[in-house]
């Protein structure tokens, strides 16, 4: 995918700028909702500078005052008909592991005449996979004591995984709670795993190294998104455009507030305008956006608290987006314009021959 570099306004400058031919409906209106800002969360966001007191985490004074910064990107939004196409190709019932190569090898293939890349396919196939975990979590709990008698009889965790079509984690989870297991109790034997019989951490082993949507240990996940968090701050560093990050906003509402109340990933202190449209914050996602109902709800509860607090916004997806994704106060933009570097170089080191 070829990247587009971001512009910034000249200062004083009338603000128009050349656009690209978009599809337009009969009545003019832009077939591209991902890039139209909300009319409230536009006018909020353009008035927070003003506010006394200022909204939280924006200084009472900016020396220099907000700027005006004038920005362009070009985002390459997948169409609806591809994420559901390519989604019946990725996920397999009962497969919720990492993919060996010969596996990645056979998706390529399959999309490969089609308008998305094998990392955006792959990174579908978690989103997939998470919104699956979420639907089979009720049919687990029903069906525990089942579950629960079908592993003491000798089924492992891994076939009852695939029986049921469910993370082999969240299997396990359910076996427990056959048990008569607390949630409580679940939790914290899971983090010390010595704590159970032979088998049964010999089960949990295997469940774990099959499973990459509910495993305890999600700390790469949590490190790539840190990287690419740190990679959308350079890039607006290198634009001048003048921000605060979550962890100042953490640590500031943690000792004002007792705990985080509203911390997007970047807050701007300069007047951003992303395509025209004002953006008074900017968030991180370190995975594709996919028009699925579960990350969807999960963002937009988000969103929301970012919105009341400062105005309208954006979120940035590592691996792209849906195009029929909406995210009411939230512009959509993919990673295009960003140097990418770190984070393969970490994905390269992470790497052993297996993919998400």
């Amino acid at each position: 995918m070829s990247q587009v570099p971001l512009s910034e306004k000249k200062e004083g400058g009338s603000g128009r700028r050349r656009r690209r031919s978009r599809r337009k409906s009969a009545n003019g209106a832009d077939f591209r909702p991902w890039a139209q800002g909300d009319h409230d969360a536009v006018e909020r966001a353009l008035a927070r500078f003003d506010q006394s007191p200022p909204p939280m985490g924006i200084p009472e004074t900016i020396d220099p005052a907000p700027r005006e910064k004038q920005l362009k990107w070009q985002p390459n939004a997948v169409p609806k008909n591809i994420q559901k196409k390519v989604g019946g190709i990725v996920c397999k019932s009962g497969e919720f592991g990492f993919l060996p190569e010969e596996r990645v090898d056979e998706i390529r293939g399959q999309i490969d005449h089609l308008p998305i890349t094998i990392e955006q396919a792959l990174s579908l196939r978690g989103a997939l996979n998470q919104e699956k975990s979420v639907h089979s979590h009720g049919r687990l709990m029903r069906n525990a004591n089942q579950l629960r008698r079908r592993y003491d009889k000798g089924e492992g965790v891994l076939t009852l995984s695939q029986r049921f079509d469910a993370p082999p984690v969240n299997t396990f989870r359910a076996i427990l709670t056959g048990r008569g297991w607390s949630k409580n109790r679940i939790k914290e034997t899971l983090k010390n795993p010595e704590r159970m019989n032979d088998r049964d951490q010999e089960e949990f082993a295997k469940a774990e190294d099959a499973d990459k949507v509910s495993s305890v240990n999600q700390s790469d996940t949590q490190t790539a998104a840190e990287v690419f968090e740190d990679i959308l701050c350079a890039h607006f560093d290198s634009l001048d455009v003048r921000f605060r990050r979550q962890e100042d906003l953490l640590r500031e509402q943690k000792e004002s507030e007792g705990r985080a109340v509203v911390t997007p990933d970047l807050l701007f202190l300069d007047d951003v305008r992303i395509n025209g449209v004002p953006c008074a914050w900017i968030d991180a996602k370190h995975f594709y956006g996919a028009d699925l109902r579960f990350p969807r709800k999960k963002t937009q509860k988000q969103v929301d608290r970012y919105v009341k607090e400062y105005g309208q916004g954006a979120i940035v997806y590592r691996h792209g987006f849906t195009g029929s994704l909406v995210q009411r106060g939230a512009i959509l933009l993919d990673a295009n314009p960003l140097d990418l570097t770190p984070l393969n170089e970490f994905h390269e080191k992470r790497s052993g021959g297996s993919h998400s």
